[in-house]
């Protein structure tokens, strides 16, 4: 097995430079604006994986211990949809877009076009190697731009092979890959890009975001986050059992979209232990420490984080809990009595840990959702729409997920992405190639316009609102509300009529026979 530590596979660091302006330099030959040789790249990169699925997922059980079906599933599925749809729609995706008629503008032909942002690095993470780092390419390489791949330190095995693979596969002058670590990142950040693509954790996030800032690069960041499960006692628990730990076991838990927690009525805490630990042994007839179904962390050093984690919970182990850190191994593990303030909450875990956390209510399992930060995806089994509502209705995530888990991520035309400290931006299909490109607008402009009401535009001005009247619409018609404190506009003109007439009603009595009698009764006294 190999070490995270070595480094023979590196990019010198003084090449990185060199890259850099190669990158830039391959771009503006404008090789890369043509559709049909993106198309001729994203088809390549299919068959990349396609002829070497199989030293992909030796790679991959080296570097992850990960039961070759997860890599096919998971991986080579989410890559071959990209490729797929890339290539069918590249044609519409990329053709010159018209905004809506306007009887002002029309004349100046007004049009935008999805254009390259230019040379835009990828920075990708260790636990899908392939489709984090493939999956982005492709859209990248759809929308017209020259690459720099940079895969995770922690997959060496893999990494070597993807740079071994991919100028063999691709124009070696347009997609590059660098191999290192956080000095060969920071030599990479430092340079200035035309966007940069990161997936990974929130602590690298902002690092990333920072560097981007001093150039202005516009960043998607794709995070993670802490994934509640909200379970109503009316659901098919069974089917939620199986789904949930589905979604948490697989990959060794190492997913941003794994559930972390499952908020559970106190009531119903011991039924639903018992579901899960009967699918648990279904899943693992033999054990997990030697099926080949289940597989190991990614290093030994967060092996021993999520060790220490076991022994500092508050909660109480109903399966699992044992590890192993020389052979990068955590049990999955289910822990019952957990309060929202527990170790295991106090970050995302990143492991096949998962906890249950009981709730005296609805209410409660909103609030405890809404103590921590927006996560990637909510889960809500129930068949109930209103109690689904509620939940969504009340909370902010990236996905809002009913009756299942992960596979959100893998639905062709709805985009992944989080909010605040899970993301921002959006990753697969098209929307991928919408983060890669930017919408350029156009227009051109008669000159017989001037002669037609846009004249009035230059000085010296005059009074006419004929320009005015051409080129502001009409408001809608004004909302009938309350003022703040006070009743609404119609009802304080009435008030202000009545106090008006009440005035001159008083006036005019002071001028009638009455009204001089009075005034003069008053000045006698």
């Amino acid at each position: 097995m190999p070490s995270t530590a070595s480094t023979s596979f590196y990019t010198p660091i003084e090449q990185i430079p060199k890259i850099h302006a190669r990158a830039w330099q391959a771009w503006r030959t404008g090789k890369t604006k043509s559709v049909a040789w993106r198309k001729e790249e994203i088809a390549q990169l299919g068959y990349m994986i396609k002829d070497n699925e199989q030293r992909i997922k030796d790679a991959l059980k080296i570097d992850l211990g990960r039961p070759e079906h997860e890599t096919e599933f998971f991986d080579f599925t989410a890559v071959y949809i990209d490729v797929k749809l890339a290539f069918d729609n590249l044609e519409e995706w990329t053709k010159t877009q018209k905004p809506a008629f306007n009887l002002t503008f029309f004349a100046m032909r007004p049009q935008m076009r999805a254009e390259p942002k230019g040379a835009v690095l990828l920075i990708a993470p260790f636990n899908f190697p392939v489709a984090l780092i493939l999956g982005p390419l492709v859209g990248a390489i759809a929308a017209g731009n020259t690459v720099v791949i940079k895969p995770s330190e922690q997959t060496p095995t893999y990494s070597a092979l993807l740079a071994e693979l991919v100028p063999q596969y691709l124009d070696p002058d347009l997609v590059r890959v660098v191999n290192g670590g956080v000095p060969e990142t920071t030599a990479l950040l430092e340079r200035d890009w035309g966007h940069i693509f990161y997936i990974g954790n929130a602590r690298v996030g902002r690092i990333i975001a920072t560097a981007a800032a001093k150039h202005l690069t516009p960043v998607t960041l794709e995070l993670g986050g802490q994934n509640p499960v909200v379970i109503d006692p009316k659901c098919n628990l069974r089917t939620a059992a199986r789904r949930i730990l589905w979604g948490k076991f697989s990959n060794a838990g190492q997913i941003c979209l794994c559930p972390e927690y499952v908020l559970v009525p106190e009531e119903f805490q011991d039924e639903v232990a018992v579901a899960f630990t009967e699918v648990y042994h279904e899943f693992y007839p033999e054990g997990p420490t030697n099926s080949e179904s289940f597989g190991r962390i990614i290093t030994e050093g967060h092996t021993a984080r999520l060790a220490k984690l076991l022994e500092k919970t508050r909660g109480s182990v109903v399966f699992g809990g044992d590890s192993d850190v020389s052979a990068r191994y955590i049990a999955p593990t289910l822990i019952r009595d957990v309060c929202i303030d527990d170790p295991l909450l106090e970050d995302e875990l990143f492991g096949p840990i998962l906890s249950l956390v009981p709730v005296k209510s609805i209410d409660d399992a909103i609030a405890c959702i809404n103590s921590k930060s927006p996560p990637l995806a909510i889960y809500v089994f129930s068949q109930d729409k209103v109690f689904q509502k509620k939940i969504f209705d009340n909370t902010r995530s990236g996905s809002a997920v009913a009756n299942e888990t992960l596979l959100c991520a893998g639905v062709p035309g709805l985009p992944v992405g989080g909010v605040n400290a899970s993301g921002y931006g959006y990753f697969t299909g098209k929307f991928m190639f919408d983060q890669f490109t930017h919408l350029r607008t156009s227009i051109d402009s008669p000159a017989w316009l001037d002669k037609v009401g846009l004249g009035l535009r230059y000085p010296p001005y005059s009074k006419s609102t004929v320009a005015k009247q051409l080129l502001a619409p009409s408001l809608p018609a004004r909302p009938q509300r309350k003022q703040k404190d006070g009743p609404p506009r119609n009802e304080g003109w009435s008030i202000w009529f009545a106090v008006t007439l009440v005035g001159v009603a008083s006036f005019m009595l002071r001028l009638t026979g009455p009204g001089r009698l009075l005034l003069s009764q008053l000045k006698d006294q």
